[in-house]
């Protein structure tokens, strides 16, 4: 099992940014990896994923104000939050997966609201 853990969450106003991080216990070289968020009475829905070769796919809703990336060295990803809305307000949580099989871990979830 691999152990995330996310960081970064908070209130910030409409407009703001924010900048997300999830911490892995081990090498996440060989992973995919990605983030979701969870909003009240909503099913958990995919933000951003970044492949091993950090190849990057965005949500209809984030593109243009997310950035996802990674850092192999230090075992951490990324999601730069930019002109957030209220909208965005959600559990963001961090993911990842070796592809071709059936292993994956979540993390605990991180909050982001966004609110004047």
């Amino acid at each position: 099992q691999v152990h995330l853990v996310e960081s970064g969450g908070g209130l910030v106003q409409p407009g703001g940014s924010l900048r997300l991080s999830c911490k892995a216990s081990e090498s996440i070289s060989r992973y995919t990896m990605g983030w979701y968020r969870q909003a009240p009475g909503k099913q958990r829905e995919l933000v951003a994923i970044i492949g091993k070769y950090s190849d990057r796919n965005y949500a209809d809703a984030v593109k243009g104000r997310f950035t996802i990336s990674r850092d192999n060295a230090e075992n951490t990803m990324y999601l730069q939050m930019n002109s957030l809305k209220p909208e965005d307000t959600a559990g963001y949580y961090c993911y990842l997966r070796l592809v071709g099989t059936d292993f994956d871990s979540w993390g605990q979830g991180t909050q982001v609201t966004v609110s004047s």
